[in-house]
């Protein structure tokens, strides 16, 4: 990820639209910022959460809270936890995120 310039900016994430997004199972509630080519969210997943597809988009990922498990297409698994993080780059191999108890993530990509 390479972040262009961007001016110095502060986020009152209360104030932020929240959209939502069906997943196969559940739902995700999105609060997204955008800046030029960057794009930060505090992502909400409910309990029984699965996403309904398979992402190519580079991520780093911060569980804030809950428990999230990501799947590579290869079939490996990933248990995170509250203060876990993760990045992969745009192009890599799918992955995809569920929940068994819901999960709050702080994303950039």
């Amino acid at each position: 990820m390479q972040v262009a310039p961007v001016l110095f900016t502060t986020i009152r994430w209360g104030e932020v639209p929240t959209t939502i997004h069906p997943g196969a199972s559940g739902e995700a509630r999105w609060r997204t910022v955008e800046a030029g080519a960057l794009r930060v969210r505090i992502v909400e997943y409910s309990p029984g959460y699965v996403a309904d597809h398979w992402c190519e988009r580079g991520h780093v990922i911060l569980v804030v809270a809950g428990a999230l498990t990501t799947e590579l297409a290869d079939g490996r698994r990933f248990e995170l936890g509250a203060g876990d993080s993760y990045h992969v780059s745009d192009g890599a191999p799918g992955h995809r995120s569920s929940t068994a108890t819901g999960a709050t993530l702080f994303i950039v990509d």
